[in-house]
């Protein structure tokens, strides 16, 4: 499982809470908020918290921001709930706690907010802040999954591949890997990938695992721009085709690091000498498009 937390999981300003959409402040409404705030608004409260994170028309300030978010979460705001929560888990603003983490996550969700259901099964699933219990990490991580939290979802397959905290099953795993690819989720898309090019939990189909394989690729995920080369190198669910091997083989080379990069350097040297050199050219100036894309 992933070891990190989220304190939102939309973009800045933009909310839902208790089933009901947040409207978020218009620019330069820092005195309205205040004014808000003043008058105990949670919302208000929550979104000041957030401009102190983010520094957007105040100094950046995490104490700040655990100021706010505190008379936010002591109304039971699940969001400042969480957030909270976040600069405990992360000792911003605030002496790093893991266990006071917890106990706001789990206030937020307990209400049913997907990100604070995410962030209780991630420690639960590392132990940190409480007693490491792989089975409560799935029950929380399928509690956000169903609440469409994509991140979620992809840990629970993890979890029914692996055996780990539930039974092993590669149906279910294959299940909740769809759903967290179906939203775009690079790792996801991987996963689903290789179940269907082993045919575990589906049927065999390369031309499938293809198709997860290049959504992965197509933002960057080197390990699907790995097997996405390779499988041209093989013809898997694809014609053989040397130079669209090189060329994905390149780019996996470029995005990956550590040993992955080395592996991915060697492959695509070894294709390299089954085409000529003009051919290797073309698949490095289409690879140059890709990088392209891909820059900041």
């Amino acid at each position: 499982m992933r070891e990190y937390r989220r304190v939102y999981g939309v973009v800045m300003f933009s909310c839902v809470c208790f089933g009901q959409t947040v409207d978020p402040p218009t620019a330069g409404s820092l005195s309205d908020l205040l004014a808000r705030a003043g008058k105990g608004d949670a919302a208000a409260e929550y979104f000041l918290g957030r401009m102190y994170v983010d520094g957007r028309d105040v100094p950046r300030d995490f104490g700040q921001a655990a100021r706010w978010y505190r008379k936010a979460a002591d109304r039971g705001y699940p969001e400042a709930e969480n957030a909270l929560g976040f600069l405990y888990d992360n000792g911003q603003g605030v002496p790093q706690d893991h266990v006071e983490a917890g106990r706001w996550y789990r206030k937020a969700a307990d209400q049913g907010f997907a990100d604070a259901e995410f962030n209780l099964g991630s420690l639960y699933d590392t132990g940190q802040g409480v007693p490491q219990d792989h089975a409560e990490a799935g029950r929380w991580y399928r509690k956000a999954a169903v609440h469409g939290d994509p991140d979620a979802a992809f840990d629970l397959g993890v979890m029914y591949e692996e055996g780990q905290g539930v039974a092993r099953d590669d149906s279910e795993a294959a299940r909740w890997y769809r759903k967290a690819a179906e939203q775009g989720i690079p790792v996801a898309q991987t996963a689903l990938a290789t179940l269907y090019a082993n045919g575990r939990g589906l049927p065999r189909d390369p031309a499938e695992a293809v198709y997860w394989l290049r959504r992965a690729a197509e933002r960057g995920f080197a390990p699907a721009l790995h097997d996405l080369g390779t499988a041209y190198a093989d013809g898997q669910g694809v014609p053989r085709d040397y130079l669209e091997a090189y060329m994905w083989m390149e780019l996996a080379a470029f995005r990956a690091r550590g040993p992955l990069r080395e592996q991915c350097s060697a492959e695509r040297d070894a294709i390299a000498r089954r085409i000529a050199p003009e051919q290797a050219a073309t698949a490095e100036r289409r690879a140059l498009e890709w990088k392209k894309k891909w820059a900041p």
